[in-house]
């Protein structure tokens, strides 16, 4: 039984979620699979003519070729850059996961498979009750983790997975992105195969700096039973 889609997830802000769910999104359009895309709460976006642009959710339904509302993509946006049930107080409004669930629940009618990014890492706050752990356990999706390679990232993404593993989250694999251009140091040549060896989730794919090829790490995915 092939998964429906994908909740894409990091270790922490800036790892590159995007990155690689375009990436994938790209790849599986390409391939002959028809995806919607979705990112629930953006913050940090641009204000132009007096309205929010959200630059990670355009980047999505680019990749992904889609036309979907912007409104089902992206239900929530907002200029101040913090997690999204911070920026939703500081803007006098409330997100309502009712309302996400209800979008993705379109989308998935009209797509037969599925990326939804979330913000930052699994614990951040997307409502004064609920996290995107809670979400990514609503809609049932498997997790794909994105990590960086360099110290430090062992300790993060362990705790990552411990969160999803207490939960019952499955989780789809880690995603290791390099970002740098920089030569690989020793934390960077090491990490990701202790990461594998100590969480016994598997590191289904390493993207290097400016690679467009996500072929494997898709075939990985959709094969996932």
């Amino acid at each position: 039984m092939k998964i429906r889609g994908i909740f894409i997830t990091g270790t922490d802000t800036g790892v590159g979620k995007t990155y690689v769910g375009a990436g994938l999104a790209a790849a599986m359009r390409e391939n002959g699979i028809e995806i919607g895309v979705m990112k629930p709460a953006e913050t940090g976006c641009l204000l132009r003519k007096g309205v929010l642009v959200p630059r990670d959710a355009l980047q999505l339904m680019k990749a992904g070729g889609g036309d979907d509302p912007l409104d089902l993509v992206n239900p929530y946006r907002f200029r101040v850059a913090l997690a999204p049930a911070i920026a939703a107080a500081r803007a006098g409004k409330k997100i309502e996961i009712r309302r996400i669930i209800s979008a993705y629940r379109t989308l998935a009618r009209k797509h037969p498979f599925m990326i939804v990014e979330g913000a930052g890492g699994i614990m951040v706050p997307l409502t004064t009750r609920r996290n995107y752990l809670d979400l990514a356990g609503v809609l049932d999706l498997p997790v794909l983790v994105v990590a960086r390679p360099g110290l430090g990232t062992i300790n993060h993404t362990l705790l990552t997975v411990m969160a999803l593993r207490s939960r019952g989250v499955r989780i789809a694999g880690i995603v290791i992105n390099h970002q740098s251009k920089k030569r690989p140091g020793l934390a960077e040549r090491t990490g990701p195969q202790y990461i594998e060896r100590l969480s016994g989730v598997p590191v289904i794919g390493h993207v290097i700096n400016g690679q467009r090829d996500f072929l494997a790490i898709m075939r990985r995915l959709v094969t996932l039973k």
